[in-house]
């Protein structure tokens, strides 16, 4: 009797995990994943270097083919941990990267902002620039103290706060906008 009950059990429940495979793959697909990341010390201070693996879903690459530009942005924290008070934190750093297509030309235009702008024949082309970025100063010499360690954490998300009004309401109620990496932690020696 208990193996017929199994059985019955079995048959209702592998329904229910066919459905939910898709479901869970196309949330793991829509995530920003950091696969190297690290903190060099050079002349100019300290520099981030990163690579990042991750897939537009239809409804952002469709945006980005009809001139809608997006936002990525970076975001770095390194905190000096102190048993006599909070963590001091050294440093907080953003980088945003827009990318965006120009219609008349059909280019794709990646932008630091502050800084540099690119222009690329495609899509893919332009999201290179984002799997990996050009090494970037986060912080200058004399920021951190020499021979301490510091907790670095490195994040990357699709930043909502740029967009126009009307999508960045409807980005916030849809979970096809919500891109981003978790915290990717470790810790840093300064020199």
């Amino acid at each position: 009797m208990p193996a017929v009950l199994l059985r019955h059990v079995l048959q209702l429940l592998l329904p229910i995990a066919l459905l939910i495979q898709p479901l869970t793959q196309a949330a793991a697909a829509e995530e920003i994943e950091i696969e190297q990341v690290h903190v060099e010390s050079s002349d100019e201070g300290y520099k981030l270097s990163a690579t990042y693996n991750f897939e537009l879903n239809h409804n952002i690459e469709d945006a980005i083919n009809h001139g809608i530009p997006m936002y990525f942005t970076t975001q770095v924290e390194m905190t000096r941990p102190r048993w006599y008070w909070f963590n001091e934190t050294a440093v907080n750093a953003l980088r945003t990267v827009r990318i965006s297509k120009n219609l008349l030309t059909n280019e794709y235009q990646v932008t630091v902002l502050g800084g540099v702008q690119r222009s690329f024949n495609t899509l893919d082309e332009a999201l290179a620039l984002l799997y990996r970025p050009t090494r970037w100063v986060i912080a200058e010499r004399n920021a951190l103290k020499s021979g301490a360690t510091y907790n670095v954490a490195v994040r990357m998300r699709l930043d909502l706060e740029y967009l126009s009004k009307p999508i960045h309401l409807n980005a916030l109620n849809n979970s096809d906008w919500r891109l981003a990496s978790d915290w990717k932690r470790f810790p840093f020696k300064a020199e």
